[in-house]
């Protein structure tokens, strides 16, 4: 589901946002903005000085792609490269040319563009190992940034704790309203840091994990199909292989959609010819 990072923010704030008002608290009451500055701005300060400029500028381009990442159907891929399979063993490698602009996902045109330019199956292999290297050595620094955050967070929830503390104990004696409104800071400092924590900064490292794992297999999916049709390939071994990618119970629903979606188009296919008739 696209939007499930989104709707589990959401929810984490509804949960514990409205379970406290349940008890009677008031959301005016949370918002103090000394505490919140040192935690918002220390976390940031810290992920700043830990990675980069370039790196933290693209912190909303990175919490977009969580909340709506690109989703490819990898069981449409499969038939596509099945089709470009059958296409190959009747009319050659280089048939699938003028084919290329209808391909769903940018990288099956690129090993399909290699393919039809005469690499070598082996090299085409060695071509995408580098590529996912590098790959996964972006998704790493982008997961991380999250979830070294998620880590500097609480700490600084302690910080502002401690600074609460201090100014509670250097306010001793004076007006009790004051001494209340420092140690009320001091435990919402706590509260923030550990609610950014476990509610954004981590679940967001976590789905970049996620996405980039899904990314991984789409790849390997496409290089398989790639490197079977490149060395001709039955197509019906080809889609076994491929469908190989999914859990057995899966596997089956597939098939299932596929003799439907088959049997649909033969009916289309004879209306059309009756008419014609």
């Amino acid at each position: 589901m696209k939007a499930s990072t989104l709707i589990g923010i959401l929810c984490g704030f509804f949960a514990i946002f409205g379970a406290f008002i349940w008890e009677g608290g008031t959301i005016g009451a949370l918002i103090m903005l000394p505490a919140m500055v040192i935690v918002f701005g220390g976390t940031l300060a810290a992920g700043l000085a830990g990675s980069s400029m370039e790196q933290m500028a693209k912190m909303p381009k990175l919490f977009y792609i969580t909340i709506n990442p690109t989703n490819y159907n990898i069981s449409e891929i499969i038939n596509q490269i099945v089709e470009f399979s059958i296409i190959a063993r009747k009319e050659g490698i280089l048939a699938l040319d003028g084919k290329l602009s209808s391909v769903k996902h940018p990288y099956l045109r690129k090993l399909f563009q290699l393919c039809i330019d005469g690499a070598d199956p082996d090299m085409i292999v060695k071509i995408v190992e580098t590529d996912t290297n590098y790959i996964s050595q972006r998704h790493s620094q982008n997961s991380n940034l999250f979830i070294k955050m998620g880590g500097y967070s609480p700490t600084m929830g302690i910080i502002g704790t401690v600074m609460g503390l201090i100014a509670t104990l250097a306010a001793a004696g004076s007006d009790p309203n004051i001494l209340i409104h420092h140690i009320a800071s001091a435990f919402i400092a706590t509260m923030w840091g550990i609610f950014m924590a476990n509610i954004v900064w981590l679940p967001i490292g976590d789905k970049l994990r996620n996405l980039h794992e899904h990314e991984m297999k789409l790849i390997q999916v496409m290089l398989d199909g790639a490197y079977s049709v490149q060395l001709g390939e039955m197509p019906s071994v080809i889609r076994a292989k491929l469908l190989s990618a999914f859990p057995l119970s899966e596997q089956e629903r597939l098939e299932k959609e596929r003799v439907i979606e088959r049997t649909k188009k033969f009916r289309e296919i004879k209306i059309e010819t009756e008419v014609q008739v």
